[in-house]
């Protein structure tokens, strides 16, 4: 008989955690208040990159795994999984290329123009030094549909509209409890660690000419990200647990963001708002022990880096439980 597998959490996280075990052969219900697009992840730029999380040491090879998933997915335009060229600036001064992005073919951009005409910027924000990188994109519009059917066609169940208060509350018929709720897990489980870093951003139309992304880390903070039908301008990264857009902070990233673009203002297609999950002492990837006796594996706290890290950590999951249900059998 398969073993019965519940996930609490359906953003990018949840849902991947969830098809590598069904496609494993295990019985999978994901059980979660928002599902998909409604979720954190839905509100993501969703762009690879190693951000906002901790400890680098880990971080950096979970990120490395995803992306060689996420680059093979991108052969498959279905899947909502393109590879782009990430522009990386600073407007402080010289910015180091990590050690890391040099085995992805890395490299200094020699001059700071404008990325989509190529000529100075009116705005008087020329960039101090940058460089490039190719990594995968994502785009939640279509790939957390994609994650949502890939489980379901392996068999594994959605269930959305549902709180667990904790998480024993899950029916004693599953076997392993896997935790993949987010910013959600700080009341789940009283995580104290738990800081949800708001993110918010604009979705205008599609620009012409931008086929790369820009990012520049520095105040005033900001990213352009194209996408298949759109595009993402950000963003935010405050410690605050409020959901409501501000429409003040819309209008700093469009101002922004078309100022460094040397674009007139766009209008503005949507605005959202999402709780990156960043946790002080790091990803939480362990395996515990319920009250109940039944084992969960806790899989939280990715920050700003959950579609970064999201395979490598199902992955870590899958190898955490495969050794549990060994010794258990054993």
């Amino acid at each position: 008989m398969a073993k019965s597998v519940a996930i609490v959490g359906a953003g990018v996280s949840g849902l991947t955690t969830a098809i590598v075990f069904a496609e494993r052969g295990y019985d999978v219900s994901t059980f979660a208040k928002e599902v998909g697009r409604s979720t954190t992840s839905g509100a993501a730029a969703a762009i690879w990159f190693p951000y906002d999380a901790e400890p680098i040491p880990k971080v950096i090879p979970w990120a490395l795994e995803t992306y060689k998933v996420l680059a093979d997915l991108a052969c498959d335009s279905r899947t909502g999984v393109s590879m782009i060229e990430l522009r990386r600036f600073s407007r402080a001064g010289e910015i180091q290329i990590p050690d890391w992005a040099h085995s992805l073919g890395a490299s200094s951009v020699a001059t700071a123009l404008c990325a989509v005409s190529d000529r100075p910027q009116a705005g008087g924000y020329n960039f101090a030094s940058g460089y490039s990188i190719r990594v995968p994109l994502t785009d939640t519009t279509i790939y957390l549909d994609y994650l949502r059917d890939r489980l379901t066609n392996a068999g594994g169940t959605i269930q959305g509209g549902v709180r667990f208060e904790n998480l024993e509350d899950v029916d004693p018929k599953f076997d392993l409890v896997i935790n993949c709720a987010g910013i959600g897990a700080r009341e789940l489980v009283h995580d104290v660690d738990l800081e949800p870093h708001r993110g918010q951003v604009a979705i205008i139309p599609k620009i012409k000419g931008l086929d790369c992304a820009i990012v520049c880390d520095d105040a005033p903070f900001m990213y352009a990200i194209p996408r298949s039908n759109d595009c993402v301008f950000g963003g935010t990264n405050d410690v605050s647990d409020n959901l409501n857009v501000d429409p003040a902070s819309t209008s700093r990233i469009v101002t922004e963001c078309s100022r460094v673009l040397n674009i007139e203002t766009p209008r503005v297609l949507a605005e959202r708002v999402g709780l990156r999950p960043f946790r002080k002492s790091g990803v939480r990837l362990e395996a515990w022990k319920l009250r109940d006796g039944r084992t969960v594996i806790h899989n939280y706290g990715h920050g700003g880096a959950g579609f970064t890290l999201s395979w490598a950590c199902a992955e870590s999951v899958f190898q955490i439980a495969s050794q549990r249900f060994a010794s258990s059998s054993g």
